[in-house]
């Protein structure tokens, strides 16, 4: 199965230009989920394909607001890849979406088109959960404020928290995106001290006199403090380690979800990520 088979097309992909600015994609990243949008320059040549913008650099940096600075360059497959080769790449390099491009933007794939192809069985993989799933478990308390649960999962390098009860069980999941949905960026100003520069200065053109203090404008993200618990989703669903793999991308597509618990019982034993169904290709 190759890339075209999979990928979802030009037509339908959803892209900002340039020049542009972060509230351009926060639309998208905020409200539809995505994880990143491809950015587009239209040029007397046609269309150019520049490079992705996501949400982790829209955390990351509050006080950038061009879309020129805030995107990233990432690799590209062609309409031909097989979507084995897509799903190497994007286990390599981290990326979740690739453009798909050939002078152009043809369309993008994502790890969510190549678990779509393994649960529609397009795609040959015999494997269970329990083959793929990873022991390491990223978790936190659901009391946790959410700012401090959002840097849990950044120092973590993983989209997902699972949250748990006082008792030390299972009560939800907390992911990257729960996160973004409720997350804003405020204005403010920073004090820059009084001016240097006296009349003495022989690097001035002119002198200039300290006359009280100058402020800059500043952004920052500001996330709501209330605990994990309030934006978590509490509808967990689980997979044991004899499901095959085309049922567990079956379970996520259906699910809308990244990530599912693998339990024995209800007992918390490991995790499948839609990234670890790409390893079993």
């Amino acid at each position: 199965m190759n890339v075209a088979d999979a990928m979802t097309p030009r037509e339908d992909v959803v892209t900002v230009e340039l020049p542009g600015t972060r509230d351009d994609v926060l639309e998208y990243l905020q409200e539809r989920g995505f994880s990143s949008v491809p950015v587009v320059k239209n040029s007397a040549d046609g269309e150019e394909y520049r490079g992705l913008v996501s949400r982790e650099e829209l955390i990351e940096r509050p006080d950038e607001d061009q879309l020129a600075v805030l995107m990233r360059e990432v690799p590209t497959v062609t309409a031909d890849t097989s979507v084995e080769e897509a799903a190497h790449l994007m286990l390599e390099t981290g990326s979740r979406r690739v453009p798909v491009v050939d002078g152009r933007l043809e369309g993008i794939v994502t790890v969510t088109d190549v678990v779509r192809a393994i649960a529609r069985g397009e795609v040959d993989v015999d494997a269970t959960a329990g083959d793929v799933a990873t022991a390491d478990v990223n978790t936190t308390y659901a009391g946790t404020p959410l700012p401090v649960a959002e840097r849990e999962i950044y120092y973590a390098n993983v989209p997902y928290t699972v949250c748990l009860d006082d008792g030390g069980r299972m009560s939800g999941i907390l992911t990257e995106v729960d996160i973004i949905e409720v997350a804003r960026v405020v204005e403010g100003e920073d004090d820059t001290g009084d001016s240097v520069a006296g009349q003495d200065d022989e690097w001035m053109w002119e002198g200039i006199k300290a006359i009280g203090k100058r402020y800059v404008p500043t952004r920052n993200v500001e996330i709501p403090s209330e605990p994990a618990s309030k934006f978590m989703s509490d509808g967990l669903v689980t997979v044991s380690k004899r499901k095959s793999i085309v049922e567990v991308a079956q379970a996520m597509i259906t699910e809308d979800i990244e990530q599912i618990p693998l339990v024995t019982g209800d007992e918390l034993i490991g995790i499948v990520r839609d990234v670890d169904l790409l390893e079993a290709l």
